[in-house]
């Protein structure tokens, strides 16, 4: 099922998100239809709290060689910790939360984060590149921020300006 992505200003996304301590088939349903949503909108990520439903669980799926997003490849991450940061990257970044907008943010070119699976089962993952990317910009989410917090304050102060222009879109 399809859920509603909240977009930038709803004060829902600057909350703090909880941990999971529940892992039954209400959770496996919840992060299938973050999948359904993330694919229905073309994004390659997507934070619990992006759908609403404030728990410390994202999803990532990055599109493969042949530019094409493979289930078997999805990342379902849940209760993120970062054991490892370090180096440093610059990536353009966008989000389903701040549609058609994007910029460059820097972030640790080379992470290794510690989560629980669907199930609950304890992994250990080592990224760089854009998944390292992705990791970082979705647990942000999780803290309550944006990638907007992270471009500086002249980027921010245009973004905010060009933002107040745009026409409101009505939600579904």
């Amino acid at each position: 099922m399809v859920l509603e992505v909240l977009e930038y200003p709803n004060k829902k996304l600057f909350e703090r998100s909880v941990e999971v301590d529940k892992f039954d088939t209400e959770l496996g349903e919840f992060l299938d239809d973050m999948y359904d949503t993330m694919i229905f909108k073309g994004g390659i990520g997507l934070a619990a709290i992006q759908v609403g439903r404030p728990i410390r669980a994202l999803i990532i799926n990055l599109v493969d060689e042949n530019d094409t997003q493979n289930k078997d490849d999805l990342l379902e991450i849940i209760n993120p910790k970062f054991i490892k940061k370090d180096g440093e990257q610059l990536y353009q970044e966008g989000c389903l939360s701040v549609p058609g907008y994007y910029e460059d943010v820097k972030r640790a070119a080379n992470v290794v984060v510690e989560y629980q699976d669907r199930t609950g089962k304890v992994c250990t993952l080592e990224a760089d590149g854009l998944l390292a990317v992705a990791l970082q910009h979705e647990n942000d989410h999780l803290d309550g921020h944006l990638f907007i917090e992270r471009i500086g304050f002249n980027k921010r102060k245009k973004f905010d300006k060009e933002y107040k222009k745009k026409p409101k879109r009505q939600s579904l």
